[in-house]
């Protein structure tokens, strides 16, 4: 999946401009430039993402933009953990499992795959390698 979600820019009477996604109504932000309002979405999305996963809830998938909507990308090291806890989950693999095929502690998984916990990318890559998945990494013009 492309955790990469449309977002709406509204200009506020006082000249500030608040951002919000439809995908994901709890992810809400504002900035004083359009650019300050996108870049502090990007967490607002992580965030969110990373509660709804915690939760155990399934993540929206984000849909296609509106005119005039811009797409933000959530926290690349964020995306890969919710990808690996996607993969997880659809195979049933558990903490103590994945712990098994990487040759590391139940505790080790446990940071790897908690969104919060800041982790080398190619440990959750490691992980996701194990699982027969790939990430995959591009970069784009910012809005």
């Amino acid at each position: 999946m492309r955790y990469i979600y449309p977002v709406e820019l509204v200009k506020d009477v006082a000249g500030r401009y608040f951002a919000t996604c439809r995908d994901i109504p709890e992810a809400v932000t504002d900035g004083e430039t359009s650019q300050a309002a996108l870049h502090e979405m990007t967490e607002a999305l992580s965030a969110a993402l990373a509660g709804c996963s915690l939760a155990g809830r399934a993540l929206p998938v984000p849909s296609k933009p509106n005119a005039g909507e811009y797409l933000v990308p959530i926290n690349p090291l964020v995306a890969a953990k919710l990808a690996l806890r996607s993969a997880m989950s659809e195979q049933s693999v558990s903490n103590v499992r994945l712990a098994e095929l990487l040759g590391l502690s139940e505790s080790a998984v446990r940071r790897l795959v908690n969104p919060d916990h800041l982790s080398r990318l190619d440990g959750v890559v490691a992980a996701l390698t194990v699982l027969g998945r790939r990430l995959v990494i591009e970069d784009q013009v910012a809005a």
